[in-house]
């Protein structure tokens, strides 16, 4: 199970997932410009001075084989629009997380990221044969806990002072997740609303 996770390219209608290189900094500061993400407190989206460490350990994980760290592409624009990967990879339990996800301002709560979504999680458990995939985010990110809330994930519980930010600050972290019994109904619901062009 030690090269469970291979880089792979998904690709979507509106999108290609594909794996994340050192030389993506500058195209991720960009897409980042779009509304200024950096300047969100309770998340970790990078800007110009911290890219390259932000870079770095996503490919660091990435050798050891707990990660699998993608950039999405705009297929239309063919413009580097966002990020995101699997995270916390544990091969021997086949369980892992969907994390470090953000878009440019124009891609949030769009086709486009439903679209990204639906392929990871159908890599996830059609392909690595995943028995749960997690979803974890800061308490304060109201918005990122209701967008996976509405992917048909499940709230277990919180974290509390999970984690100590850089100013330290306590961290309080909700934890969701998919099991593969329940993967067959969210596919369903996913492919619904996009059939329909029902913005995530």
């Amino acid at each position: 199970m030690t090269d469970w996770l291979q880089a792979v390219a998904l690709e979507t209608e509106l999108a290609l997932l594909r794996p994340l290189h050192a030389d993506d900094a500058d195209a991720l500061v960009a897409a980042a410009s779009d509304g200024r993400l950096w300047e969100l407190w309770y998340t970790q989206v990078p800007d110009a001075d911290s890219v390259a460490s932000y870079v770095a350990e996503a490919l660091r994980e990435q050798q050891l084989g707990r990660a699998l760290p993608f950039v999405v592409v705009e297929r239309a624009s063919g413009q580097v629009v966002g990020t995101t990967r699997y995270c916390h990879a544990d091969a021997a339990n086949r369980r892992l997380e969907i994390g470090y996800t953000w878009y440019a301002s124009r891609c949030q709560r769009t086709a486009l990221n439903t679209q990204c979504k639906l392929a990871l999680l159908q890599q996830a458990f059609e392909v690595l044969g995943c028995v749960a995939v997690e979803f974890r985010t800061h308490w304060h990110n109201h918005q990122s806990r209701a967008a996976i809330a509405r992917l048909g994930a499940k709230q277990d519980g919180v974290l509390r002072n999970h984690r100590l930010e850089p100013d330290g600050a306590r961290r309080d972290t909700v934890v969701f997740s998919i099991l593969d019994s329940e993967w067959p109904s969210v596919r369903k619901s996913l492919l619904h609303r996009l059939a329909r062009h029902v913005e995530r």
